[in-house]
């Protein structure tokens, strides 16, 4: 599809597998199936994550596509609909974000929906000491299997966003993981228990020496302020806005990652005090070259940020689960939230030149021995898994 330009790039086959590993020796200490979605990058990238890090802990892991699980036609709306109603019509996404919160026909739709995975969902649980969802529409599928007995594994979810959210929180999974414990606060509002699990993304830094690298090949000078801007990987929302409003400073540079948006990469091409960059797979060194990150959704990027230790602020979030993540972060002190581009400016002010007394680059949002894997770990390792090696399949992905 396009959108305004946006290319996506070729994604696998529907029920496609490839099998990575064995990650070592030894005894299988459990299984996992994982349930993530091939919506943006938050979602399934939290699944290989966790995957990852289990199958290096000596667990065997199998990762799925909850749109897998969905009749096809039904799996590509909830792709391939989700960037142009963002985009297009916010006040439907909006409205749809908020009329699933409450009981009505789109909570029935969401529900129709959740059960038209559960045969193939079951079918992956089969064998698994535990099942972890990233995607909330799988989470609704999972906790209504606990519930009618059909899973009898340790059912988990990993909410991949800042703020809770009804199809998040379903009273029958055994075990509701965040990020933050600012999202694990908020999840009580459902009458669940949360627990701030810490992130799901590579622990990576920018490599040394490329800060300065990387500003002299976008022509950025050593002192001047760069802001990078997130959209996540489809460049959703008023990404020229916020553009417009980072260049009200008179010195800040843009640094905008377009993701798969070729058509926001060629909008912004030839800009003053503007890099459009298409995919990065060096996301690590450009936070190390810069000074703020700029973001709209409270996504990957945002988390990445965090670890990195690169201060971050909302500006235009887009609708939905964006404005409920930048209210979430707000409150938390995770995310300041400028509402105008005088308000920008000084925050970019306040990054670039520092006074005593400003607010440290890292708070403990988390705890700080806080390991997702480690807690999923040591709830479903089996005493009688004997069988040697350790592996992840991948499906969908």
């Amino acid at each position: 599809m396009t959108l305004d330009g946006l290319s996506t790039r070729p994604r696998p086959s529907r029920r496609s597998s490839r099998r990575l590993g064995p990650s070592g020796g030894g005894p299988v200490r459990g299984r996992v199936a994982i349930v993530g979605a091939s919506v943006g990058q938050g979602h399934d990238g939290a699944a290989r994550e966790l995957a990852r890090r289990l199958a290096a802990s000596g667990m065997e892991v199998t990762i799925h596509d909850y749109l897998d699980a969905l009749p096809v036609a039904v799996g590509r709306a909830l792709r391939d609909l989700y960037a142009p109603t963002v985009q297009y019509l916010p006040g439907v996404f909006d409205g749809l974000f908020r009329g699933l919160e409450r009981p009505g026909p789109l909570r029935r739709l969401a529900g129709w929906t959740c059960g038209l995975a559960r045969t193939r969902m079951a079918r992956w649980a089969a064998g698994a000491d535990a099942v972890v969802s990233t995607y909330p529409l799988a989470s609704q599928t999972l906790g209504d299997l606990r519930r009618d007995g059909r899973v009898p594994a340790t059912s988990i979810t990993y909410l991949t966003d800042p703020a809770a959210h009804m199809l998040w929180c379903h009273p029958d999974i055994d075990l509701h993981l965040t990020v933050t414990r600012a999202t694990a606060q908020d999840a009580a509002r459902y009458g669940v228990t949360a627990q701030g699990a810490g992130p799901l993304c590579t622990p990576r830094s920018g490599r040394p020496g490329r800060r300065h690298t990387l500003r002299a090949e976008l022509g950025i000078s050593p002192d001047t302020p760069v802001a990078l801007l997130s959209a996540g990987s489809l460049g959703i929302g008023d990404v020229p806005g916020t553009v417009a409003a980072i260049r009200h400073h008179p010195q800040a540079h843009a640094v905008v990652l377009c993701g798969r948006n070729d058509g926001l990469r060629r909008q912004l091409q030839g800009v003053a005090r503007v890099s459009p960059l298409g995919w990065r797979d060096d996301v690590a060194d450009l936070m190390a070259a810069a000074d703020l990150l700029v973001h709209n959704a409270g996504g990957l990027s945002l988390t990445e940020a965090l670890v990195a230790g690169l201060p971050a602020v909302t500006y235009l979030p887009i609708p939905g689960h964006g404005r409920a993540n930048t209210a979430v972060l707000e409150r938390a002190g995770v995310a300041s939230w400028p509402r105008d581009p005088q308000q920008l400016v000084e925050v970019i002010e306040q990054v670039h030149r520092p006074t005593p007394g400003d607010r440290p680059l890292s708070l403990p949002f988390w705890p700080a021995d806080a390991d997702a894997a480690a807690i999923v770990a040591d709830v479903v390792e089996p005493a009688h898994a004997q069988v040697p090696g350790s592996a992840v399949r991948v499906s969908g992905f």
